[in-house]
Order: C-alpha cells, then structure tokens, then sequence
C-alpha cells in the first residue's frame, strides 16, 4: 500500500508482523480534556499527515488502540475509504476523568484494512420474514 507523509508526519507501523493494525502516532503534541457531565468525552482533532492509496476493494477502519482505551479511556472510530488521499485526521476522546497528554510521535490510533463488499441496492416494499424479524435490543437476553 502506497503512504505518502506530510512534513513532520511518522510512517504507520506494524509492530509484530501478525499484528493487524498500523499504529499511526501524532505528528504534534495534543492534549485531550476530561470527561464532563454536561459535554460527555473530552475531545480532540489530530490531523496525523499520514495520507494512504488503500487499494479497490479495501477499506481502512481507525480503530482505538486497545492499551489506551484500557488502561486510559481513549478511543477513536472512523473509516478511511479506498478513494481518500487526503491526510487521515483523526479525533481522539476521552471518556475518563483527567486529560491525557500525547507527545509527538505517541501512538494514538491504529489503522486496520479489510476487504468490503458493496452490494447493488434495492429499495422495495417488504423484507423476507426472518426468525429474528425486526426484533433487537435485548431480545436475545442477556
């Protein structure tokens, strides 16, 4: 796959050769606030000047990296279409109750590619009944 890195920007990186995202660190210091009751997760935007030709047929998910979220109450969800070149800008929040600190060059995301379907759409009147129906949240059990 194809990256191209603005001035300043960290190449992603595959820590282990099985691992299935690419750690993507940023490219300036950041800070993220704290959790607030009327505002919900701190946030912030980092635009990381990492810009990636995903190959047809594919798709980039942002995915938190798991030790953040854990041990620190980080996350961070987006996707990256094939046809995007632009640089990944990625916002990071902060469910937890002090701010976080990232120096530049600390990991912050992880950029994982997998294959997609895209199926033609149909509209129409009625689906096929099914067992589970229209049936969610909870229905299951627990």
């Amino acid at each position: 796959m194809k990256v191209k890195l603005d001035p300043g920007a960290y190449m992603p990186v595959r820590v282990h050769d099985d691992d299935a995202g690419l750690d993507i660190r940023t490219p300036v210091p950041i800070t993220v606030g704290p959790a607030t009751p009327v505002y919900g997760a701190g946030k912030a935007v980092v635009n990381t000047g990492v810009h990636v030709e995903i190959p047809k047929g594919y798709v980039g998910f942002i995915k938190s990296k798991s030790g953040l979220n854990v041990n620190n109450n980080i996350t961070a969800e987006g996707v990256v279409d094939c046809g995007f070149t632009g640089s990944i800008v990625v916002k990071l929040y902060n469910h937890g109750d002090t701010e976080y600190h990232f120096d530049a060059g600390d990991k912050i995301t992880q950029l994982v590619i997998l294959p997609i379907l895209t199926p033609e759409l149909e509209q129409v009147d009625e689906l096929d009944d099914t067992e589970r129906g229209a049936s969610g949240f909870g229905s299951t059990g627990r």
